[in-house]
Formats: structure tokens, C-alpha cells, sequence
């Protein structure tokens, strides 16, 4: 029996505003999957678990007699950032908010559960993934972890994300390359603070820490090659020093993004000699920690063709285009695609939407039915019924 699509868009709405209100942080999304477990339970689905990975849930329906399984994944997290919006399903935990439309992707993924659960359309397994603590990197990592590939085993994998800029009812991604990944970096400089009227006595550091800054822009200037994609983005300078004294110590904390792992090794190895040269220009000591957060994202070139079949059935078909580059934004869904292959997309969240991550954010409502009819087109083109 077909599905009401308008009263669907209705529950994904409420869906979404009740979460939208409601925001955890990672690994803390208990009412969260809680949420999203009762409502697979109440469309039907064969089987529901919960706490994979901590807090992640996996939905699974079966239809027909096929054992192939295919899945289809959303992010449930929120960042700690104050909601500056005045819409009556605010945030009401203060200091945290779905600043990412997480609580979007959420709400279009049930749409998906409840739409396939009630009409069918496919011959295989199907399942749902919704995974924690997508915005710093370990969710996935936990989920898999936690045996997720060995207890629900599937083939393929998809994801979408919403664009603000991107008009509502516009399509976009791309073969190979479509998101970055994201490496953290911490330099800590050692000497001796003082006196701010006797800068002779010491060895401060924060004329070293400044010209370490400076030093660090040159590395994708002058020492990538200009065909390689990189960005080292510094984004703090904490000091242990006060308004009349000079500091001793400085911690430069930053991160760098790239999409070739020979280009991260490289910004690793010039940040380190950036680092120690600097601090023997100046006679101090430097310590350098780098780590990698998230890994690049790689569509599957043949499942990207399989995606823009299945928008072009759901999406007006001169809406549906091939992303003109990659976007240095990082995505924890990459981690799926070091097991098996698959496939992240972009859906419009509309021109004047604020920036994610920005505490004005809010997601675009009219875009819900799409992410839902996306996700079950792609099910019944990959898993077509006899």
C-alpha cells in the first residue's frame, strides 16, 4: 500500500523539531537512539539493536528472498555550540545544539524505515545505521569496533549531508574525492617567562609561537606542489602568560586537511621542521603531536552512477549534478569505505541557509521528503523485487 508522502513529511517534521530541541553530544545520545528505536520498532522492522558503539542503533528489514544487504547510514550528534535561534523547538540543553542537521539526517533516514517497511519494493535485507559522535571523528570507528560489519553484515553503503547554498530539491556528488581528511595538530614551546619590563632576563615564547604561525602558512604556499590540494588552518595560541608577564609557555593548536595520504605525511614532516627550526631560531624547545582524525572520503565510481540514477527518479532531473570539486569539510561516514563501497551525497538545504556549524543554523524542513525518497530509491534500484 502506497505511503501518504504529505503525512510522511508531516511525522519527519515533527520527528526532526522534537530532536532539534533535544540535542546530545557525542556518545551521549541516549533519548536520541532511544527516539530512533521506538520508531523502528513501530514501523515493523525485523530487528532493532541498540547501544552499538556506545549509543549507535542498527535497524534491519528484510523483504523477499534475497540475502543481499545494503546500507544506509545517518548521523545522530550534536555540537556544543549555544543556539542563537528563536524557532519554538530550540535547543533546550543550553551550550549544545544540532548546529550540522544531524537531527535532519536523522529524521530523513526514519522517513526511509517507515516508507519501505509499510511499501516494499526490494528483495534483500536493508540496514539502518545510525551512528554517534560523527562530529569528532570516533563514531564510526566505535560502531565497527563493536563488531558492526560481522553482526550486520552489508555490501554497500550511502550517506547524504546537507548544503547550505544549495537549493531545497537539488542533488550533487561526485566519483573519488568528495570530502577531506582531517589531521589535529598541537605544537608546544618551552623557555623561560619573566618580566614583561626585562624580556633579557628570560626566553619567552610568544614571539616564537607568532612567527611559528607565520612560518606554518608557507607550508601549502611554498612547500606543497601547487597540484596537490591541502589547508593548515591554525585555531589557537594559549599562553601561560599574563598582562606584565612574558610567557614560557605556548600551545599552537590547529589541524590541516588534504585527500591523498602522501600530502598529509607531507604537511606532518614540514610542520615539523617549521617547528624545531623556529625553536632554535629562538632558543627555546618545541614538542609536536599530530594525529589523524578522519580519513578522505572516496565515492565508489560505479555507486556514484547507481546514485544519480535513483535522484534523477526522486529529484527534478536538471537538479541532479556532479559536485564541481571536493569540499575540504571532513566526514566520519569515510570510515565505512575502508570496508566495503559506497557512496556520500550532498541534498540543497536552500540558498540562504545559515553556514553549518554556525549558532543560526537550522535545518530546512522542506528538504526532508527528498533525503527519505533518495534513501529508498537507492534500496529498490540496488535491491530491485522480482
Amino acid at each position: 500500500m502506497a505511503l501518504d508522502l504529505d503525512a510522511l513529511a508531516q511525522e519527519m517534521t515533527a520527528w526532526r523539531r522534537d530532536l532539534h530541541a533535544h540535542p546530545e553530544f557525542g556518545f551521549e545520545e541516549r533519548r536520541t537512539s532511544a527516539f530512533v528505536a521506538a520508531k523502528l520498532r513501530e514501523f515493523g522492522l525485523d530487528e532493532v539493536a541498540e547501544g552499538i558503539g556506545g549509543t549507535g542503533v542498527v535497524g534491519t528489514l528484510k523483504r523477499g528472498s534475497g540475502n543481499r544487504a545494503i546500507a544506509l547510514r545517518a548521523d545522530m550528534d550534536a555540537l556544543r555550540i549555544n543556539e542563537q535561534g528563536t524557532s519554538e523547538y530550540r535547543s533546550q540543553n543550553p551550550g549544545t545544539m544540532h548546529a550540522c542537521g544531524h537531527d535532519g539526517h536523522t529524521a530523513m533516514l526514519l522517513g526511509a524505515a517507515k516508507l519501505l517497511a509499510e511499501e516494499g519494493g526490494f528483495d534483500g535485507i536493508v540496514r539502518f545505521v545510525f551512528q554517534p559522535a560523527e562530529e569528532w571523528g570516533k563514531g564510526a570507528l566505535a560502531m565497527l569496533a563493536d563488531g558492526l560489519m560481522e553482526r550486520f553484515p552489508f555490501e554497500e553503503i550511502y550517506g547524504l549531508h546537507n548544503m547550505p547554498g544549495l537549493s531545497v530539491g537539488h542533488f550533487q556528488t561526485r566519483v573519488g574525492p568528495i570530502m577531506s581528511a582531517e589531521d589535529n595538530f598541537e605544537i608546544v614551546l618551552k623557555g623561560v617567562g619573566g618580566h614583561a619590563a626585562r624580556p633579557h632576563w628570560g626566553n619567552e615564547v610568544l614571539v616564537a609561537a607568532c612567527a611559528t604561525v607565520m612560518n606554518l602558512q608557507t607550508i601549502v604556499s611554498r612547500r606543497l606542489s601547487p597540484t596537490d590540494i591541502g589547508v593548515v588552518s591554525v585555531t589557537e595560541l594559549i599562553t601561560d602568560g599574563t598582562r606584565n608577564a612574558l610567557p614560557g609557555l605556548a600551545r599552537i593548536l590547529g589541524d590541516a586537511r588534504s585527500f591523498r595520504p602522501e600530502v598529509s605525511a607531507e604537511i606532518e614532516k614540514q610542520m615539523s621542521i617549521i617547528a624545531e627550526g623556529t625553536a632554535l631560531t629562538y632558543n627555546i624547545a618545541a614538542e609536536m603531536t599530530y594525529t589523524r582524525e578522519f580519513v578522505p572520503l572516496l565515492n565508489d565510481a560505479a555507486l556514484v552512477d547507481e546514485a544519480f540514477a535513483a535522484a534523477r527518479t526522486v529529484f527534478e532531473p536538471e537538479h541532479v549534478s556532479t559536485a564541481d570539486e571536493p569540499t575540504t569539510g571532513s566526514e566520519d561516514f569515510a570510515r565505512f569505505l575502508e570496508h566495503v563501497p559506497g557512496c556520500f551525497v550532498f541534498v540543497g538545504n536552500g540558498k540562504d541557509s545559515a553556514p553549518l556549524h554556525n549558532p543560526s543554523y537550522d535545518f530546512n524542513d522542506d528538504g526532508l521528503l527528498y533525503g527519505a525518497r533518495f534513501h529508498a530509491a537507492i534500496i529498490r534500484q540496488r535491491l530491485p523485487s522480482a
